[in-house]
């Protein structure tokens, strides 16, 4: 299959999978937010950076790099080593995330007081830090189906997984309150536990797949050797990424309550942004997010190929697409934003952040395939100097903008982020589009 025609295909089914497993989500929240109120929403949102921060350690970088390698020996002709680069990132991510609950085991308690800045967030932590093994074994899986442009596995797994949270939480919240017990918001979060288990173990029947291949696992020291060699720049740039955006998360209630909000009131405010208006504005991005996945292989490809002018037209043909696509979706949400916001969540509140979010779609959406471009090149040093950049500039809105401002400083500091990251991919890639390399 020509490799354009692999990258619309791919493109297809993880858009059509991405949008069904959104719009599932998107419902999903809205339950959420009716079931345990906008303040538990908000205890929900601020355990994920130190969830995503783990995951970013153990498995992100792995799992592009995985992608990368994969992508580049199935276009020189070498897939039958692929497996066994697949078996070593696997058994590395999976002991980086044993150690990894054992660490959040012991800590949870400092972990959500000193840097979550809520007791109540301990419990939360214990239960979602059991996710991360089966996170480990489907992002391995992904990687590998990325890189080999194979999207229907990926697709499905993400299926499964929305599936089987959604109908867990569900079904055990009808249950305890049948039975005369208040349901906490713990049970959306093993709702998480349980949906990657289940993503994980149907992922993996790709293990079981095809015949059995003894020296696919006698090459896996040197293929773990190199996986390391490639990941570590990439997890550093996750991991760094990871940690400010933590900081970020963290310090957004604090600062709210600079501006006269009480512990409550700034939760509920966090909980609205994170939890209703910013999971709206990213409902598009099933589409850009999914033509980023399958960019990076197809980049990385290309470039395995000497074939630099195809990468150029790759690159203007996915970002221009991406940006009109944030063109029409920023018009959409201007428009009925509010109507959003007060009619599905029944939060004016929600509805007002909708409105100024907009104005980030065209940038946001582009983003997505700039940066893919830039790791598929492996660029991967640039990559972590533009989002660390874009991470500052959202940090200074945190702390400068939000007690003068309150949390519409934020949404502007938000808008600047999205817009110097668009500027400085443009800078790094001009030399690669105008045959300058």
């Amino acid at each position: 299959m020509p490799a354009k025609q692999k990258l619309i295909q791919g493109t297809l089914i993880l858009t059509a999978a991405g949008l069904i497993s959104r719009f599932m989500g998107f419902f999903f929240r809205i339950f959420l937010s009716h079931a345990f109120g906008e303040e538990s929403v908000g205890l929900y949102q601020l355990i994920f950076p130190v969830y995503t921060l783990c995951f970013s350690l153990g498995c992100s970088g792995i799992q592009t790099a995985l992608s990368r390698t994969v992508a580049r020996k199935a276009s020189l002709g070498k897939s039958e080593e692929t497996k066994g680069i697949l078996c070593a990132a696997l058994l590395l991510t999976c002991m980086t995330s044993l150690a990894e609950i054992i660490l959040i085991q012991q800590n949870a308690d400092w972990i959500a007081v000193r840097l979550l800045g809520d007791a109540r967030c301990a419990r939360l932590l214990l239960i979602i830090s059991y996710s991360l093994p089966c996170a480990a074994v489907h992002s391995c899986i992904c990687g590998y189906c990325y890189g080999m442009q194979k999207a229907k596995i990926p697709a499905l797994s993400q299926l499964v997984e929305q599936a089987a949270r959604i109908l867990a939480v569900v079904l055990l919240f009808y249950f305890l309150q049948k039975n005369g017990h208040a349901p906490s918001v713990s049970i959306a979060v093993a709702g998480i536990v349980i949906g990657e288990f289940a993503s994980a173990a149907y992922s993996a029947r790709l293990l079981l797949s095809g015949k059995t291949n003894k020296n696919r696992f006698s090459s896996m020291r040197k293929d773990a050797g190199e996986l390391i060699r490639l990941s570590l720049p990439l997890t550093a740039n996750r991991a760094s990424v990871t940690l400010l955006q933590s900081v970020e998360a963290a310090s957004i209630p604090a600062c709210l309550k600079l501006y006269h909000h009480s512990t409550s009131e700034a939760l509920s405010i966090y909980g609205v942004l994170t939890g209703m208006a910013l999971p709206c504005i990213l409902f598009p991005s099933a589409l850009t997010n999914s033509l980023g996945v399958m960019l990076m292989p197809a980049v990385a490809e290309k470039q395995a190929l000497g074939n630099h002018s195809g990468i150029a037209r790759l690159t203007k043909k996915t970002a221009g697409s991406c940006f009109l696509l944030g063109l029409a979706c920023c018009l959409f949400f201007l428009i009925f934003g509010r109507f959003i916001g007060s009619t599905l969540f029944h939060s004016s509140m929600a509805g007002s952040f909708i409105l100024t979010l907009s104005w980030i779609c065209p940038f946001l959406y582009t983003n997505s395939a700039l940066i893919s471009t830039i790791n598929g090149l492996g660029k991967t040093a640039w990559t972590l100097c533009i989002n660390i950049a874009g991470l500052l500039v959202r940090i200074a809105g945190v702390f400068l903008m939000i007690p003068r401002f309150g949390i519409q400083g934020y949404l502007w500091g938000l808008l600047a982020s999205q817009f110097a990251i668009s500027l400085l991919a443009v800078m790094m890639l001009w030399p690669h589009n105008t045959g300058k390399n």
